[in-house]
């Protein structure tokens, strides 16, 4: 007899998503967590005056119903983000001011900006979220990278140093190391690209009350028991008859096992890579786990007594062509207590920042901060940063990337079972694939499939 019939590896949304689904079918179920908290890639802190702030994943916005309908199931409560006022584009040494779609930009590579979105839109409308290795001229989307695509479209230098700021935004990466079917795989999960990039309207247009991670937290307590932590997946056997999961006690430092029927591995592609199966897995599933690296991020909450650059007609919204700390939002509590700037170091930025000390970063960003909004960013009463490159059980944000050719040789295997093996993830969901509600549907996604297991 098996221990419980699912064991979960995993307690991020994906995870305790699938476990939850199971939970409500009749089945037993156990929840593996490596760390000494639940919540993954969400992850909460607090500033010294006792302000939450998000130090992961945060916002969802519109035709994130998945996302939004849970978190008012759970009795949770979303706000906007701050969006009144102008946002602030820095572009060759100029600060440029704007309260419109153009991000500021020169009127003539305004147009050719407009021809490629119009392009990348386009192309994304092609590419069927369940498969994009079986969108028509895959193999030649798959071949070339996204920085390549970008280059051969537009001879403007300025739209292609937009655009390679604009993919590190999305992805902690840069525009070489992804390919063109990967990005337009994700446009067409996440809707289209304006919606992505957009705050009202888009998906940065809410935050939870508290921060996202206390979905994950009103998850884990109604599982209560069946979730446990520290405790680190190292071996996932399998056979004709169910399913071995070896482990470690972190506290304890001691081993341990469960037995089950079947097993949802519900942590980064990357990682689960790392775990050893018994057999071996199908050489496509090892073959994409070795090509689907998580992205570079440090992200930094600043904290300032007031959000003083409000008063100046500013909506806190930077993009900076120019500077490394260079993609930067209003993040202040929703009554205004104090103003707090969140910010990133994204791709070759973070890896450059990640070698510095953590006083050069903080020169760094408060030095870029003052360029952006006047001396008064000099003070900060707090600087709280996470660097997710350094995360032991994530390695990395936002989620995972496939370069050039991997879409179309090994993308099957992102979701497919292996046996008794089923995957979990915010990478393998069809809709908001990287996202809080890509992440919840992967989980659900996963149950299904072992519900309807015969």
């Amino acid at each position: 007899m098996a221990d419980v019939d699912v064991v979960v590896v995993g307690a991020g949304l994906a995870g305790l998503s699938a476990a939850r689904e199971l939970v409500a079918a009749g089945k037993s179920v156990r929840v593996l967590e490596a760390r000494d908290r639940v919540a993954g890639r969400n992850h909460g802190g607090f500033l010294s005056n006792g302000v939450p702030v998000e130090l992961g994943g945060q916002w969802v916005g519109p035709t994130q119903d998945v996302v939004l309908a849970l978190i008012e199931e759970l009795g949770l409560e979303t706000f906007p983000t701050y969006d009144t006022g102008d946002s602030i584009t820095f572009l060759d040494g100029r600060a440029i001011r704007y309260s419109d779609v153009t991000f500021g930009l020169p009127p003539e590579t305004l147009a050719e900006v407009g021809a490629l979105w119009e392009k990348i839109e386009t192309l994304a409308a092609t590419i069927p979220p369940s498969a994009p290795w079986q969108a028509e001229n895959a193999a030649e989307l798959d071949r070339q990278t996204l920085d390549a695509w970008l280059a051969a479209n537009t001879s403007d230098t300025v739209a292609l140093r937009f655009f390679r700021h604009l993919v590190p935004a999305l992805f902690s990466a840069e525009s070489p190391e992804l390919s063109l079917l990967h990005f337009l795989g994700y446009v067409r999960s996440g809707t289209n690209f304006a919606t992505l990039l957009s705050t009202t309207g888009g998906a940065q247009e809410r935050r939870v009350v508290g921060g996202a991670h206390r979905i994950s937290e009103r998850l884990a307590e109604d599982l209560g028991d069946r979730v446990r932590l520290g405790e680190v997946v190292r071996t996932i056997k399998q056979d004709a008859d169910g399913v071995t999961v070896l482990y470690e006690d972190a506290a304890a430092g001691a081993a341990g096992s469960v037995t089950a029927d079947r097993v949802v591995v519900a942590i980064p592609a990357t990682l689960a890579g790392r775990i050893r199966y018994l057999p071996p897995l199908p050489a496509s599933r090892d073959g994409l786990t070795q090509q689907i690296p998580a992205g570079s991020v440090i992200k930094v909450q600043v904290g300032y007594p007031t959000p003083f650059w409000r008063e100046d007609g500013l909506n806190g919204f930077v993009l900076s062509v120019d500077d490394a700390f260079n993609l930067v939002l209003d993040n202040s509590p929703p009554d205004g207590s104090c103003g707090v700037l969140v910010g990133f170091l994204e791709g070759a930025h973070a890896r450059a920042a990640a070698e510095l000390s953590a006083d050069q970063r903080r020169e760094l960003i408060v030095t870029t901060l003052v360029k952006y909004f006047g001396p008064r960013a000099a003070e900060p009463f707090d600087i709280l940063e996470q660097d997710w490159m350094a995360e032991e059980f994530t390695r990395g944000c936002y989620g995972g990337r496939l370069g050039a050719g991997v879409w179309t040789q090994y993308g099957k295997a992102l979701s497919t079972p292996a046996g008794r093996i089923h995957w979990a993830g915010a990478e393998t969901a069809q809709e908001w694939s990287g996202y809080m509600d890509g992440a919840i549907r992967s989980g659900r996604r996963a149950a299904t499939e072992i519900l309807d297991a015969r």
